[in-house]
């Protein structure tokens, strides 16, 4: 899946100018596809996160490739911005200070697993990406996500939490745990 230097590089391009139209409300101007590389086009699935001085200000993405990969980072860009619920909308006079991270993503694959011990065991720190999903609902945390949380359990942990269930919920059955690996880049500091 590997993205070249110069696809990054657009990617982050067309991401800056989408958080700065869509920050200052403006409709994102249509984008011209066939004058991006083939790889560009193609359905592709994203995650933008932005950070200010290190820290989360919004992230928001798709785990399912629906739209061409330009497009998706561009939408995710400005819902991370706008719409994530975790922060108020990003402000003009914040823009300049914000830090774009784009991760791109493999399709989700279900993980077999028959007990909680043996789902620790198959996880993959730092590589895997862990979505937690039962009936309707479901959360993600990205694979940069076990640089704050490296340990498993608490990993898991925190993911119940943000689907809104009680800490400890994916030691009980009826858990789908699905994993996926991102190829993530980054603006320039």
């Amino acid at each position: 899946m590997s993205l070249t230097q110069e696809e990054r590089s657009i990617l982050l391009r067309l991401a800056r100018q989408a958080l700065e139209e869509g920050v200052r409300g403006k409709p994102l101007a249509p984008l011209d596809l066939s004058r991006l590389p083939l790889r560009l086009q193609e359905p592709g699935a994203s995650f933008v996160t932005l950070t200010r001085e290190g820290q989360l200000r919004g992230c928001v993405g798709t785990l399912e490739a629906y739209q061409p990969l330009a497009e998706d980072v561009r939408e995710h860009a400005v819902a991370a911005a706008l719409n994530d619920f975790r922060f108020p909308p990003v402000t003009p006079e914040e823009v300049p200070h914000l830090r774009i991270e784009i991760s791109c993503l493999t399709p989700p694959q279900l993980l077999e697993y028959t007990s909680p011990e043996e789902l620790l065991t198959r996880l993959r720190p730092g590589i895997d990406g862990v979505v937690l999903r039962r009936g309707w609902r479901r959360a993600t945390f990205l694979p940069q996500v076990w640089e704050q949380l490296p340990d498993p359990e608490t990993f898991l942990d925190h993911l119940c939490l943000k689907m809104g269930l009680p800490a400890g919920c994916w030691r009980e059955g009826e858990m789908e745990v699905l994993v996926y690996q991102v190829e993530s880049f980054e603006e320039e500091e």
